[in-house]
């Protein structure tokens, strides 16, 4: 069985990418980096004040320099955030740089899952919805044409949507592979 790549996670906001990122990461002892989180500790802000300060542009060149900067290092799970993919330079490091898991939710998700949360600039408005499936329509096609793998979030734990992935990864570095896993993941129970 080969090492496993890279593995980066995309998807919008609300499909789970930093709770899936972690857990993902602790299964294969490997480091996790949420790439949003890495731009805040380097600023010193949060990113609704860079949002505030920068604007949306000022934000996405950050993001790029730091999913560049990410996407270098070795064995390592990275959670980028949701318009990550609307940069070509960074779907192209994504692509190039390790496997990449499109984490797929639906509107309705990530209604429920950001609902109470105030740091996701984009979703200050009135109408959220509209804006989530404004941003669905747009990134949706950015997210397939950059990914490996699919894997659907919606009413499944994080630790079901880390088993699928890892299944899954394993199958595309060695497709001969029995069950595509190695024993440690095959025979592991899962507490759902």
């Amino acid at each position: 069985m080969q090492d496993l790549p890279n593995i980066f996670l995309i998807g919008p906001m609300g499909a789970g990418k930093s709770t899936i990122g972690r857990l993902l990461a602790g299964e294969l002892s490997r480091p996790f980096y949420d790439s949003d989180h890495a731009i805040q500790d380097r600023c010193g802000a949060d990113i609704p004040w860079i949002f505030d300060v920068e604007g949306e542009p000022g934000f996405r060149q950050r993001e790029i320099q730091m999913i560049d900067e990410l996407t270098r290092l070795s064995d390592v799970v990275v959670a980028t955030g949701g318009g990550a993919v609307l940069r070509e330079e960074n779907r192209r490091a994504l692509r190039e740089r390790g496997t990449v898991v499109y984490l797929m939710t639906t509107v309705d998700q990530q209604l429920k899952r950001t609902a109470k949360d105030r740091n996701r600039p984009l979703l200050q408005c009135a109408n959220r919805e509209q804006v989530l499936n404004d941003m669905f329509a747009t990134r949706d096609p950015l997210y397939r044409a950059t990914s490996d793998i699919t894997v659907r979030t919606d009413r499944r734990s994080p630790r079901a949507v880390v088993n699928e992935i890892l299944r899954r990864v394993y199958r595309l570095v060695d497709p001969l592979e029995t069950a595509g896993v190695p024993n440690k993941v095959q025979n592991k129970k899962v507490s759902q």
